[in-house]
């Protein structure tokens, strides 16, 4: 019997594209599903159930009558809330914009899913302006981990991840600056990738810092981030920063292994701060690919000071009128980091644009003499919800700024990265970082691909 729950996309895809099983009966599935585990989860901020069954019925009925449905035929996703669905306000997880008109168009990457046959269940829960590692919005409570309820999901895509870790869809979208799609993904122990900067229109989305913003995948497979990849990127005159440069696909590339592939393991700053585990996880990826060499990131401590300075004041700017007249309507934590944002000098800005230019030269050079490099996706497993230091290292830390250790410092310059799923036996999963160079992201997907197939990562279904 078809298993809806432990199916990827892609095979929910072919199994209704054969007649299986309709979209109809899939959707309704989701719809159940979401009722039964999301008063525990809290990933939705809206389910457009309605809305979601009539489209099931419209992709059945062009199967009915011979016509193509589309590669993700009668799939359920989700989507964080930052992203236009039409109709719908979008709230990008603040109580403001719910002042806003609703949406009078689906964001790119939504309507090119809704154009593939994916069926769209609604909104997803995240960090207020998506300014944050955790998910615990303020306005629509925290979004809980899968696999301990007790934990956060992490951000600022948490709903995203933890919809499709917890089994409620098999595909959601969320967005990444500092590693908002990395962190999340190795909490909940899925894949998520972040593409190259540019790669994948941003248009109807609500930015956070436009020269950071990403929009990227969460799946449960490779083979689904892959497909979800092709069908999102492509250049998009809405987007001013969204390359005209023809990628080729990536899903023919899935099977050619790893093979001339020249792989490297991140040292120095990114082989310290962190829990013995992540570095373990690291290692074990690291085996499996055969990559014995390491490489050191230069001023990889100055590159994340400096993703912090460009996102902060970004950021800052980009919400300062309602800084000025509505501060008492921000989430607190949100709030207060804006408004130090809005009070950095502009030379320190600048600065680490300067800076940014020179360590992409750097990471650069090296790429010339390595295809791929891995790092840790967080410095930790998931903490508590409402965690406010952690230990690590025997050195006390605050715990939100420093989950996105690893990823800031990859994050500014733009690179493809994908985050895979390393189960620890009895434990909370972890993340790694694979990493390449701008507009490879068919690399880092071989190597997830080869390291999904050898059983060293792996995104079940978290039983809630």
């Amino acid at each position: 019997m078809f298993d809806l729950f432990d199916a990827d996309a892609t095979a929910i895809a072919a199994a209704v594209r054969a007649k299986k099983i309709t979209a109809e009966t899939v959707v309704t599935a989701a719809l159940t599903q979401i009722d039964a585990l999301d008063g525990k989860l809290n990933t939705f901020t809206n389910v457009l159930r309605e809305r979601a069954l009539q489209d099931a019925a419209a992709v059945d009925r062009a199967i009915a009558a011979g016509q193509d449905p589309g590669p993700l035929a009668g799939v359920p996703f989700a989507v964080k809330n930052l992203l236009d669905i039409a109709g719908v306000v979008t709230l990008a997880g603040s109580k403001i914009n719910r002042d806003n008109p609703p949406a009078s168009t689906d964001a790119a990457t939504v309507a090119a899913l809704r154009k593939a046959g994916a069926v769209l269940l609604g909104g997803l829960n995240m960090d207020e302006y998506a300014y944050g590692f955790v998910t615990e919005n303020s306005h629509y409570g925290a979004t809980h981990n899968p696999h301990d309820l007790s934990r956060v999901a992490g951000g600022s895509s948490g709903g995203s991840a933890a919809a499709v870790a917890g089994g409620l869809v098999p595909l959601a979208l969320g967005s990444d600056t500092n590693g908002s799609i990395r962190v999340p993904a190795a909490f909940c122990g899925i894949f998520g990738l972040k593409p190259t900067y540019g790669r994948v229109s941003r248009a109807g989305s609500a930015l956070f810092c436009a020269s950071l913003d990403h929009i990227g995948p969460f799946a449960r497979s490779v083979r689904d981030i892959a497909l979800s990849f092709d069908l999102m990127h492509g250049p998009d005159s809405r987007d001013p920063v969204c390359s005209p440069r023809p990628p080729e696909p990536t899903l023919p590339q899935l099977g050619q292994g790893i093979d001339g592939l020249r792989i490297a393991v991140a040292d120095g700053y990114f082989a310290t701060g962190g829990q013995p585990e992540v570095f373990a996880a690291v290692e074990t990826v690291a085996q499996a690919l055969g990559a014995t060499k390491r490489v050191l990131l230069p001023e990889a401590h100055r590159a994340r000071a400096a993703a912090y300075l460009i996102t902060t004041c970004e950021g800052s700017n980009l919400h300062l009128p309602n800084l000025k007249t509505r501060p008492h309507d921000f989430d607190p934590a949100t709030r207060d980091r804006f408004l130090s944002g809005a009070l950095i000098p502009t030379s320190w800005y600048l600065q680490a644009q300067r800076f940014r230019r020179w360590y992409g030269d750097r990471l650069a050079e090296l790429f010339q003499h390595v295809d791929l490099i891995l790092a840790p996706s967080t410095p930790c497993a998931a903490p508590l919800i409402g965690q406010e230091t952690m230990t690590i290292g025997g050195q006390e830390m605050l715990t939100r700024p420093n989950l996105g250790l690893y990823t800031q410092p990859l994050s500014f310059i733009g690179l493809p990265i994908l985050s895979v799923p390393v189960q620890q036996s009895g434990g909370l999963p972890l993340g790694v970082q694979i990493i390449a160079a701008p507009y490879n992201e068919s690399l880092v997907l071989r190597a997830g691909a080869f390291l999904e197939q050898a059983g060293v990562v792996a995104a079940p279904v978290a039983r809630v």
